[in-house]
């Protein structure tokens, strides 16, 4: 990016408020903070009071701002952004068109991107993706190895760390169900869920929990369904 470039997005832009980081040459405005070991490159923009330290990466058209901090590996890309008080840290990556701000987290090994939003005191943390249209907010949290890829989610998505493997919402209205690392809607495991079991070895006695739990994302689906037209 050019610096006439960086001025038709803020107009304000001086040589004397912004410079090149020597790290990849993307543009620093002088109000943030980035350690000669991370990262700035392409058209990626950090400013404000934004801190990106360690080996953390800022890559694409990203841009982190406010008083955001990228740190450790951390990679925010394509278009992303990272604003407000919001930390990336770890392992953890920010791509696509995905916004993570508010106070909100994304640590560990987590991964946002697509469209999803991550705001307010929400967290994703661990191998968990938050991805598609998918948007978390207040206390919101998402960790495992959880995937969540559509609606708004304003509580934690169901987690059950079952005997063999986990079941988890993927959607907020609690109608699409991950299982074993796949995705079908909660009809479909309510009619297939014990033979899909018993095909991949599981005994009678975890066929009957992983029922059970079938039997209670139903009843907490019919809950959301009911909440929903009360309102």
């Amino acid at each position: 990016m050019t610096f006439e470039q960086l001025k038709q997005e803020f107009p304000n832009a001086t040589l004397d408020t912004w410079h090149q980081h020597p790290n990849g040459g993307g543009w620093v405005e002088n109000t943030a903070h980035v350690e000669d070991s991370a990262q700035v490159s392409g058209n990626a923009r950090v400013s404000g009071n934004a801190w990106v330290s360690d080996d953390a990466q800022v890559s694409g058209k990203a841009w982190v701002y406010g008083n955001a901090w990228v740190r450790g590996n951390a990679q925010v890309s394509g278009d992303a952004q990272v604003y407000g008080n919001a930390q990336v840290y770890g392992d953890a990556q920010v791509s696509g068109n995905a916004w993570v701000f508010g106070d909100a987290w994304v640590y560990g090994n987590a991964w946002v991107s697509g469209n999803a939003q991550v705001c307010g005191n929400a967290q994703v943390s661990g191998d968990a993706q938050v991805s598609g249209n998918a948007r978390l907010s207040g206390d919101a949290q998402v960790y495992g190895n959880a995937q969540v890829y559509e609606g708004n989610f304003e509580a934690s998505p169901t987690y059950i760390q079952g005997s063999r493997c986990e079941i988890y919402q993927s959607t907020d209205d609690g109608l699409i169900i991950t299982f074993d690392c796949i995705s079908k809607p909660l009809a479909w495991w309510d009619e297939h869920v014990e033979r899909y079991a018993e095909e991949r070895g599981y005994t009678p006695a975890q066929q009957m929990e992983y029922r059970a739990y079938v039997e209670l994302f139903k009843r907490l689906a019919e809950i959301r369904s009911s909440t929903k037209e009360q309102k």
